[in-house]
């Protein structure tokens, strides 16, 4: 029996559809899951989301019987200026994405931190203003859902790739309810400390996502595609360092790796959940 408090993200097994990969968790002896709707990354949610591709996701979820933690989702670039016609195709977006977190019972949407570029798109101080503005605005939709918005705010691919950028935004958002996802893997692989993390964002910090990296070094960038075990992060730190700032949120395998065949995942899965459970 794993930990009570950690879960699995569906990207884990995102090679299955939705139904499959559900099952397979399930049998893993996961009851709480994150519900990967990233385009590009994870299927099991349409990017073209309408009230009836809402009601099949959400249907196919409660059939599971697993618990939904977050929904993690994109309603496009955070920090690109939008016309009237975009602006209000994402909040079209951000609305189905809202309505689904709140029939599947999830306690939050988590939204990304800008673009999958680090170059900002007019100065880093207008982009991260713009992916801040963009945040709050979508915590007040939330709120009408009864839903949390949470944001992974170090994410290695996109604008606030590393922990000065992630500090450079929270500071932006200080006030406000927008949580911080956690995510040891893009930490490591910007080259920075998950015990530093946690000592910056210690009270802000809502979700951990967990999935192993190698940082960047002057020949190769960084790798976020390994599992437990097989990277530089050091999850007994980092843990204890949640334990000791009284985190009492729950975790996620998010493992979007590369360094297993597929046949292998459920067994690698199994192992890092009972690997992390020993740690919580």
């Amino acid at each position: 029996m794993f930990h009570q408090r950690l879960g699995c993200s569906s990207i884990s097994f995102r090679h299955q559809d939705l139904a499959t990969a559900l099952h397979t968790m399930r049998g893993l002896g996961f009851e709480e899951i994150d519900l990967g709707a990233l385009p590009g990354v994870c299927d099991h949610v349409p990017y073209v989301l309408d009230a009836e591709a809402v009601e099949a996701v959400a249907a196919v979820v409660k059939t599971s019987g697993m618990r939904v933690r977050s929904v993690n989702g994109d309603v496009g670039d955070l920090n690109a200026t939008l016309d009237a016609g975009a602006q209000e195709a994402r909040e079209g977006h951000l609305e189905m994405l809202l309505t689904l977190a709140a029939k599947t019972g999830a306690r939050a949407l988590v939204l990304p931190c800008g673009a999958i570029d680090h170059e900002p798109l007019r100065s880093l101080d207008e982009d991260l203003d713009l992916v801040a503005a963009q945040l709050f605005s979508a915590d007040g939709r939330a709120a009408e859902f009864g839903v949390e918005l949470w944001t992974e705010s170090l994410h290695y691919y996109r604008l606030c790739w590393n922990t000065e950028r992630a500090q450079l935004l929270a500071d932006r958002l200080a006030g406000s309810d927008v949580g911080i996802v956690m995510d040891f893997s893009h930490i490591v692989a910007s080259g920075g400390d998950p015990v530093d993390f946690v000592d910056r964002f210690a009270g802000r910090i809502k979700h951990v996502h967990l999935r192993d990296a190698v940082a960047a070094t002057v020949h190769e960038p960084g790798n976020i595609n390994l599992s437990i075990g097989n990277g530089e992060a050091d999850f007994a730190a980092g843990l204890a360092a949640l334990r000791s700032v009284g985190y009492t949120g729950h975790f996620s395998l998010e493992l979007e790796t590369r360094d297993v065949t597929h046949d292998e995942r459920p067994a690698a899965a199994a192992k890092a959940a009972s690997y992390i459970s020993d740690l919580i």
